[in-house]
């Protein structure tokens, strides 16, 4: 069986409302840490105008897979291996990078990486897109989010929710300034970067 999440069914339809704007005039987005492959043949589908890149570890290149598969798109790539802290970044051009809750799993030296390596990859003018649960001001938005954040931490220390003041700083020293930032259901965030 394919790999399933039902958070990304939750959130595929609000996020898609929010990064066609953008993303419908572009040629080529990049997605870090594609995970199931939900999110990427979803996006593929609506945004027909532009090619997707699937990105992740290995060992998540099989359930990927199994959804391009079986999606009708022609515009979806299969996965590019792509360790963040200690991998080879592509070589390609990408108008746009996405990433879905991955800043929270992530240790935070990869959560540099994975930044750093965005700014090498993106033209100027190109859009960096975050999803997921932040805080702000050092605090959380919400018990949930309190709830979640103890989890992460029991399961993984280094893990567990970014501060937005971290995150935001992280980006504007690497060339990407913040465009927007778009509350989203479910206590969660998505923020737009821009390079510059």
């Amino acid at each position: 069986m394919k790999p399933y999440s039902q958070a990304c069914d939750n959130n595929k339809v609000p996020i898609l409302s929010e990064i066609s704007p953008y993303f419908s005039l572009c040629r080529n987005v990049l997605e870090i840490g594609s995970g199931t492959g939900q999110h990427a043949v979803f996006f593929a589908e609506n945004l027909p105008t532009l090619r997707w890149y699937t990105s992740d570890r290995i060992e998540n290149h099989v359930g990927i897979s199994q959804w391009i598969e079986e999606s009708n798109s022609s515009n979806i790539e299969f996965p590019i291996e792509l360790d963040v802290e200690n991998g080879e970044w592509p070589t390609s051009s990408f108008d746009a990078i996405f990433t879905a809750n991955t800043c929270h799993i992530m240790h935070w030296k990869m959560v540099v990486a994975m930044v750093e390596g965005v700014k090498s990859l993106l033209p100027t003018d190109g859009f960096f897109v975050i999803y997921g649960p932040f805080n702000y001001n050092n605090d959380y938005t919400s018990d949930s989010n309190r709830c979640f954040d103890d989890m992460l931490k029991e399961r993984d220390p280094e893990s567990g929710l970014r501060d937005f003041e971290d995150l935001e700083c992280l980006a504007k020293n690497n060339s990407l300034i913040l465009f927007k930032d778009v509350a989203m259901p479910a206590n969660n965030r998505l923020l737009i970067f821009k390079k510059i």
